[in-house]
């Protein structure tokens, strides 16, 4: 299947190695051995990227302005084809591009020491820095709505009117409980409103396991940047939140375990703070727990919605899977609200 693909690469049949690589859940990722030299190849998940070019050509004008501004940067540029291309199309198999491979890099899946949360947190930072001369309004939208919140909250009251007598009877205590949540909305409602509120190149999927790091877990450069549009800081400091802060993962159906470390909280504010801290607005600086608050409600909705329509977006691995996820995120939710007081104080 990919030997056609590769020899766009100029990289040829029986020639190299090749294994799978990573455990990312839209793209599929190879690591290639050729020559001597490693490489990432990944296919492109064109069901959830509906125009591949136009990652394409974000990541190249990205990478070009970085080139030109912050030549230090470790960018992780693209390999051209044959034909000058970033982006091969193969009209059986869909969309590949292929990486050079960092030798001495790693990355890691799920965040261990607040010291990696710090690092992590930095290199985001840094990466929205490094492109603050940048017009964020000259990229392409990758993902329509992605952290549209208002259109989530319609998508779930939808779902809610529509869901099914049994699933809508199981979920009614999430169901109330993320209804008296509505207030986020409005929040995010004025934000957008807010002349203080300043969009930025975000990341959009802030996942420690989008860090590379060095063999001594300092961090390298930020990869992954499918989702990367014009956003607000809220969007990148709350997915590390929500994915740092508890020492379990959304997977985690033990809602005992879920808690909110406060230490990696003062981690991700220093190490975001360490590149943002003259880039933010003292307005936007207040709202560095609500990023927390909107990314958890933001997700907990989306996996409820999708329970409530059965499972249509997505699946499940066991019946029940999108339930018992929405309900690690309200429990993430109310553990975060719970201490937000203190967490406040902390900055």
């Amino acid at each position: 299947m990919l030997s056609p693909i590769l020899a766009a690469f100029n990289i040829p049949e029986g020639l190299h190695s090749l294994q799978p690589f990573g455990n990312g859940l839209i793209n599929h990722t190879w690591k290639i051995g050729y020559l001597g030299k490693m490489y990432i190849l990944q296919r492109i998940n064109d069901r959830v990227f509906k125009d591949p070019f136009a990652i394409g050509e974000n990541i190249e004008a990205i990478g070009q302005y970085l080139q030109e501004q912050a030549p230090s940067y470790l960018f992780v540029h693209p390999i051209k084809s044959r034909t000058g291309q970033t982006i091969v199309r193969d009209e059986q198999h869909g969309y590949f591009r292929l990486f050079p491979f960092i030798e001495g890099s790693h990355t890691i899946d799920v965040v261990a020491t607040s010291a990696q949360a710090f690092e992590a947190a930095a290199q985001f930072g840094g990466f929205t820095k490094k492109l603050s001369g940048f017009n964020p309004a000259a990229l392409r939208i990758t993902l329509p709505d992605f952290h549209n919140l208002a259109l989530r909250y319609r998508q779930f009251t939808g779902a809610v009117e529509k869901a099914g007598a049994y699933r809508k009877e199981r979920s009614r205590i999430l169901i109330e409980f993320l209804l008296s949540q509505e207030a986020i909305v409005h929040t995010w409602i004025e934000l957008q409103k807010n002349p203080a509120f300043i969009k930025r190149v975000t990341h959009h999927d802030t996942k420690i396991s989008n860090v590379l790091f060095d063999p001594n877990d300092k961090g390298l450069c930020v990869i992954d940047l499918d989702t990367v549009m014009p956003g607000y800081f809220i969007s990148d400091v709350g997915d590390m939140m929500r994915t740092y802060l508890s020492p379990v993962s959304e997977e985690e159906q033990d809602l005992s375990k879920i808690s909110v470390r406060g230490d990696y909280f003062i981690a991700i504010v220093k190490g975001y703070l360490s590149e943002m801290e003259k880039e933010l607005s003292t307005e936007e600086k207040k709202y560095f727990v609500h990023a927390g608050k909107f990314m958890i409600f933001m997700q907990a909705i989306r996996f409820l919605t999708d329970y409530l329509e059965d499972d249509v977006y997505y699946g499940q691995q066991y019946e029940g899977h999108n339930f018992i996820r929405a309900g690690n995120q309200v429990c993430l939710l109310q553990k975060l609200a719970e201490k937000e007081a203190g967490l406040l104080t902390l900055i």
